[in-house]
């Protein structure tokens, strides 16, 4: 409660359902304090001090709580589920795992066959658990290139994927739960081995002009919400992912960006200031930082130049009504 606000008191509304209490709890989360002293013929018996916080696994993590817990827990199950998936070679180990999947071309015929991604320091398998096969796999000393390639779904959703180049000449396209987080590793594990078959303006979109903390306004019933995680913006396209998503909330092709601007509105980073792009196919995008300049600065870059003053005027901390405050 801030200076100037009435007290909070406790309200009854019958219209509320216990659905809307677990989003709320989930989403914004309850704090409990509680101290309580349980008395017999009024002499203190015992004391009860209570401070507690109760919210989803998400709102958690944006909040910097429970982080390291979250991660070592994470990290003990995929080693766990890992062991018992794949047979590691003997002194292998492994990097990653995550869900994803084969796109398997065959003649005329094309399909994904989803499995699960597993990325060691000696290979790359797309392995299927049930039955049990291996959809595809690759040594990484005979990878050559990675790159990730937009690919809008028949639903007309944009999902990112990553494009494998081999040294026999081969390429293939994998689909992954978090495509970026699997292209950084592999390229990684691969280290200096990697070269740049694509196209070199493909190779230049992936390189990040400006990642970090980002919130996102996501659409949700009743109304919008806003999400704290990790953008990152390279020449090619606008992605925001949070810490529990299954894969980026955002994949934005930067060519879908028509309008770039900065509007005054009640923003939770507390600077009072929101990023507002216009798009082509997804209407208005809502986005906030505690930091505006670098992400308006590298939008503005990756756009192209319209003679509108629309780009130069949001590099300034400018809208169409005026400055922003």
């Amino acid at each position: 409660m801030t200076a100037g606000q009435p007290p909070m008191r406790p309200t009854r509304d019958p219209r509320v359902t216990l659905d809307d209490l677990v989003e709320v709890l989930l989403n914004k989360g309850a704090v409990l304090h509680l101290d309580l002293i349980v008395a017999v013929a009024d002499i203190p018996l015992i004391g009860v001090s209570i401070r507690a916080a109760i919210a989803g696994m998400e709102t958690m993590l944006e909040y910097g709580m429970m982080r390291n817990w979250d991660e070592a827990t994470r990290a003990w199950a995929e080693r766990s589920t890992a062991r018992r998936a794949i047979d590691l070679r003997e002194n292998e180990s492994l990097v990653c795992r995550m869900s994803g999947g084969h796109l398997l071309a065959e003649g005329v015929c094309t399909g994904w066959r989803p499995g699960t991604v597993y990325l060691t320091d000696r290979r790359l398998v797309v392995l299927r658990e049930e039955p049990r096969e291996t959809l595809w796999q690759a040594e990484l000393d005979t990878v050559r290139a990675v790159r990730l390639d937009p690919e809008r779904t028949v639903g007309g959703e944009e999902r990112l994927r990553l494009q494998v180049a081999l040294a026999d000449g081969q390429e293939v396209r994998l689909s992954a739960q978090d495509p970026g987080k699997l292209h950084d590793l592999v390229t990684a594990a691969c280290g200096g081995r990697l070269r740049a078959p694509f196209p070199a303006s493909s190779v230049t979109d992936e390189q990040p002009l400006v990642e970090g903390h980002l919130w996102y306004q996501e659409s949700r019933r009743g109304e919008p919400l806003w999400r704290g995680g990790q953008g990152r913006l390279t020449a090619g396209r606008l992605t925001w992912k949070s810490p529990v998503d299954s894969r980026p909330a955002l994949a934005l092709a930067t060519a879908d960006i028509t309008e770039v601007r900065l509007s005054a509105e009640r923003s939770p980073a507390g600077n009072g200031r929101v990023l507002v792009l216009r798009t082509a196919t997804r209407g208005e995008v809502r986005l906030t930082a505690d930091g505006l300049g670098p992400w308006t600065e590298g939008l503005t870059a990756v756009l192209p130049d319209t003679g509108t003053g629309t780009a130069a005027g949001a590099a300034a901390g400018t809208t169409a009504a005026g400055t922003a405050t």
